[in-house]
């Protein structure tokens, strides 16, 4: 079967050819839409405290906003990472199917009622 391949190198181009067009021609007509969403969706909340060290704002910054969050609706868990620089990233991941815009909106109403407790 390879001798023939090889004996006849525009028959195996002819094929390559169809092989390619028949990728493309699928590529364009399955339905991706049908697909769920795979990622889930998040909100990032991120806080700074200019020359506060990893430590500062793991206990001024970031206690009192997981605090807060924890419990938003239809959340699965979140993260936090505190940086030496006095920044503060809060991700909090929602299940599959939660409008990440009410979640938002769910989150950021979580922020604002610790506000007060947190250095300006």
């Amino acid at each position: 079967m390879f001798k023939l391949f090889i004996r006849r190198p525009i028959l195996s181009a002819v094929i390559s050819v169809i092989i390619v067009c028949l990728g493309a021609l699928a590529i364009v007509s399955l339905p991706i839409t049908q697909f769920p969403d795979i990622v889930p969706p998040s909100v990032t909340v991120t806080a700074r405290y200019t020359g506060a060290s990893a430590d500062v704002m793991s206990k001024t910054v970031a206690t009192p906003l997981e605090r807060a969050i924890n419990g938003v609706s239809g959340m699965t868990y979140m993260t936090t990472v505190c940086t030496n620089d006095g920044m503060s990233l809060t991700t909090v991941y929602f299940k599959v199917g939660t409008d990440p815009d009410v979640a938002a909106v769910n989150v950021q109403n979580r922020v604002t009622t610790v506000l007060d407790e947190l250095p300006e």
